[in-house]
């Protein structure tokens, strides 16, 4: 049972950050909190509009939020791998938006992070990492975090998540999301996304809200379609401490036309 929470938990770090997003949030669903021993978790999110056309793509602009915690009050794992395979029905589109490269964003404050990307910047909110010193009790750092556009190469898209902390850590995270096209039965993409260690390992991500633009640059970055009122996702996550993990997550969506 833990390690089916522990997987929910990856959704709810990297939501943001990947096509699982659509699957997660396609219901609009109020927030769920989930409780198996120490770890409680609590997701929501949706999307705009909720109907979406049987036969064509329709753009959606995505909201997605999530928290983690353990009830005594200890340091939940870090996610440092998520691999997801999305829905075949739905898409991801980057071409015509502009791109920002992972040397821009690495070692830069959030102000200098847009000032250098912003025309690639796809998504935007906000996040907090928990980090837990030995002998010390667990510090919550928060974060602007933003989602830009790294470009499609060789049939690859890559997308960076930007976060920087403050004291008592300081410091950017830069996640590389890394997406391509791969049929595997309902599924139809294939999402690898590399968390790098917080403080050597001592912090993990507990909260996040971020929302997914309608359109940049006259391009929309997300689109669904609904052909049989469901759109369905499968995640395997890999932990610091070595947990790992596997789920399938369904949600319902509206068909129209």
């Amino acid at each position: 049972m833990r390690k089916h929470v522990l997987i929910v938990l990856a959704l709810g770090a990297l939501v943001a950050v990947s096509a699982v997003g659509i699957a997660t949030a396609a219901g609009g669903e109020g927030p769920v909190t989930v409780k198996v021993g120490n770890l409680e978790l609590t997701a929501n999110g949706g999307f705009t509009p909720k109907a979406l056309s049987k036969t064509k793509q329709t753009p959606i602009e995505l909201t997605a939020e999530g928290s983690v915690k353990e009830s005594d009050g200890s340091h939940p794992p870090a996610a440092r791998e998520i691999i997801i395979e999305g829905d075949k029905n739905a898409e991801i589109h980057v071409k015509g938006i502009p791109t920002c490269s992972a040397g821009e964003l690495q070692a830069t404050d959030t102000a200098t992070a847009l000032k250098n990307c912003k025309p690639a910047l796809i998504g935007e909110g906000t996040t907090t990492a928990q980090v837990a010193f030995a002998e010390q009790k667990p510090i919550n750092v928060p974060s602007k975090l933003l989602l830009f556009n790294g470009g499609e190469k060789g049939g690859k898209i890559t997308w960076y998540v930007h976060a920087y902390f403050s004291n008592p850590i300081s410091g950017a995270i830069v996640s590389t999301v890394t997406i391509q096209k791969k049929k595997n039965g309902r599924f139809g993409t294939y999402t690898l996304t590399k968390v790098p260690q917080i403080t050597g390992g001592s912090g993990s991500i507990i909260s996040f809200n971020l929302k997914i633009k309608k359109s940049v640059a006259g391009v929309n970055p997300i689109s669904a379609k609904c052909t049989d009122g469901k759109l369905k996702v499968h995640v395997e996550a890999k932990f610091e401490d070595g947990t790992k993990a596997a789920t399938e997550i369904v949600r319902a969506c509206t068909p129209k036309g």
